[in-house]
């Protein structure tokens, strides 16, 4: 399930149930905006997710490796089919990473805690993609989905 539709104009994460659903159902991520450096949010929640059995994929302009893994700059570079996108990045980066999404047939978008932007996530729900926003995937893991 996408967001709530019937509300025009409003955007309503998937329930906790298809959010699980959803993480039992993903193997790959690619995580926009993991940033190299421990102390940052990405770091610590990505590193968790990975210890859970994920394999993530690190997105970032600079960076060549982020947790022993291959980074890079564009998820189009990515050579390996990607499951669920994850975003660290401000609210008005999030229409490129709708845009490039949708350009590469990704069905899976996971917009971090704090972040929000409705008009991209309904962007993307029209489209068909699974959108969460404004959660912490560490969170709703550990605490719902385990």
């Amino acid at each position: 399930m996408t967001g709530d539709a019937s509300k025009p104009g409003r955007f309503e994460n998937p329930g906790i149930e298809e959010r699980c659903a959803l993480l039992k159902r993903v193997k790959t991520i690619a995580v926009v905006g993991l940033s190299p450096n421990p102390s940052r949010p990405s770091y610590g929640v990505s590193q968790a997710m990975q210890g859970f059995g994920y394999t993530i994929i690190p997105v970032h302009p600079t960076a060549r490796e982020v947790l022993g893994a291959r980074a890079y700059p564009r998820l189009a570079g990515i050579p390996v089919p990607i499951d669920m996108v994850n975003v660290f990045r401000r609210p008005e980066y999030i229409d490129s990473v709708v845009d490039d999404c949708l350009g590469l047939g990704l069905k899976n978008l996971w917009i971090q805690e704090g972040i929000v932007n409705e008009p991209a996530a309904l962007r993307a729900v029209a489209a068909g993609m699974i959108v969460i926003m404004d959660r912490c995937i560490y969170r709703d893991y550990r605490g719902y989905c385990r």
